[in-house]
């Protein structure tokens, strides 16, 4: 598990992940985004481009993460989702729960342009 965080334009945070995220290894991403938050950094982008599974734990890192961004006024979008993570995230509901965007530079444009005064 490797999770690198990389400051785009507009005062967004990309999140890239890399592997699996069950059990073993959320506590990686949990404390990345929660380090993130309490930064106040409210708009973050969860790049999932080489993520090859996500357990239930993985889902709820992410919709923990997801309620706190958005109870500050931002938001947690994801991009670049393979077939199989796409699979499990429409099984679940979360297709429709959260911003699901091709590319970073699309999850990046669905954020308001007041993103980047915040």
């Amino acid at each position: 598990m490797r999770v690198v965080e990389e400051p785009l334009a507009g005062g967004v945070i990309c999140v890239e992940v890399e592997g699996r995220l069950d059990a073993a290894t959320v506590p990686v991403l949990e404390k990345a985004l929660q380090h993130l938050l309490a930064d106040a950094q409210y708009h973050l982008i969860v790049d999932m481009n080489a993520v090859s599974y996500v357990s239930s734990s993985g889902l709820r890192a992410l919709l923990a993460a997801r309620r706190q961004a958005r109870s500050w006024g931002g938001d947690v979008y994801l991009c670049q989702l393979s077939a199989r993570v796409r699979e499990i995230l429409e099984m679940v509901g979360f297709l429709s729960v959260f911003g699901v965007y091709a590319t970073r530079e699309e999850a990046r444009g669905a954020f308001p342009q007041s993103a980047s005064i915040v």
